[in-house]
């Protein structure tokens, strides 16, 4: 597993690398200079679960909000750069727990040293971020386009501007839209380096399309032992992209914990609504911290006889269910009374 072998860093009060659990990672969406809207996002972000904060930090008035919202909040919080180095420079003295740069954007080799200096000053951590899109056209023509072999040694050599500072405390992160592209550059990446690598699938697209590539691309590259840290980007709520990272993870058996429901797809055997009680049933379990398997079946084929397993669940029949646990009915219920008697049995779970 790459991931057992990565170098351990520091950020905040948490650890990546080294065989330490994947955390998950969001953005905000706010403007990071409206502190009380960036901390009320924060805060909603982690009580979903997520452990890694990162703000944008566009100008010297975002950089002087992160000492405050820091103070709000209670996870380690990263300040995204680009272009200006002095921005990098301000965030870190206002107490980002990491910044995110690329080093080749910031200008020349002494504005990175005056940043590896305020890093090494605090044991800041630097993410060193490349993206497709970002590629240098030397390596676009040395590669004839963008590549999975171009992304690498484009953060190679970014990575080594700050080795030349004489600083390690560096995490990676090389993106790309093209799914098997992205997964093709962490391979490469992971065979070249011990530095944990922040995973993910850049503009994936909205929660629905967003959901399946980051699924995919995010599933094969942490099945392969990569990936220390992981975000999926989503446009829209930043606390949907928590709530797919935990099921990714616990799909993985990278993570425990947290309800798990299965539900079938119904068929013309369902005498309920099936559809709309899985629904509810999903949002009802977010809330408890039970690592336990919830079953919503439509009729007694495939509940409780396919779902034997689950640890509790129903079965639709003709306008009522069967409540069952552990395999064995408990009674029959009402169907507008399903929901209540899975949220009873859940409130007294032993």
């Amino acid at each position: 597993m790459h991931r057992e072998k990565t170098k351990v860093i520091q950020i905040g009060d948490r650890k990546i690398g080294g065989g330490n659990p994947v955390l998950i990672q969001s953005m905000t969406n706010t403007r990071t200079q409206d502190v009380s809207a960036t901390v009320a996002q924060i805060l909603a972000l982690e009580r979903a679960g997520c452990e890694i904060v990162r703000c944008t930090v566009p100008d010297m008035e975002a950089a002087k909000a992160l000492a405050e919202i820091k103070r709000q909040i209670h996870i380690p919080l990263v300040a995204d750069i680009h272009f200006d180095y002095k921005m990098a420079i301000a965030a870190i003295e206002n107490g980002a727990d990491k910044i995110r740069i690329n080093p080749g954007n910031i200008g020349g080799p002494d504005r990175v040293k005056a940043v590896v200096a305020a890093a090494r000053e605090r044991n800041i951590p630097i993410r060193v971020g490349v993206n497709s899109g970002s590629l240098e056209k030397g390596l676009l023509e040395k590669y004839g386009g963008v590549t999975a072999e171009g992304i690498v040694e484009s953060a190679q050599d970014k990575v080594r501007m700050i080795e030349e500072c004489d600083y390690g405390n560096i995490v990676i992160s090389i993106k790309s839209s093209d799914v098997l592209m992205c997964v093709r550059a962490h391979e490469l990446l992971a065979a070249q380096t011990d530095y944990p690598l922040h995973i993910g699938i850049t503009e994936a697209g909205t929660v629905w399309s967003g959901n399946i590539k980051s699924s995919i691309g995010l599933g094969l590259i942490l099945h392969q032992g990569i990936g220390d840290t992981i975000r999926v980007s989503l446009t829209g709520d930043p606390v949907e992209e928590i709530k797919t990272a935990k099921l990714i993870l616990r799909t993985l058996g990278l993570r425990k914990g947290g309800i798990e429901v299965v539900s079938c797809p119904t068929c013309g055997r369902t005498k309920i609504d099936l559809i709309g009680l899985a629904g509810k049933v999903e949002k009802l379990v977010e809330d408890y911290p039970l690592d336990i398997k919830v079953a919503v079946m439509g009729c007694g084929v495939n509940g409780p006889g396919e779902a034997r397993e689950a640890d509790l669940g129903v079965a639709g029949g003709e306008c009522e269910g069967l409540l069952f646990k552990k395999g064995e009915i408990l009674r029959k219920v009402p169907e507008e009374q399903l929901l209540n008697a899975l949220k009873e049995e859940l409130d007294n779970w032993k």
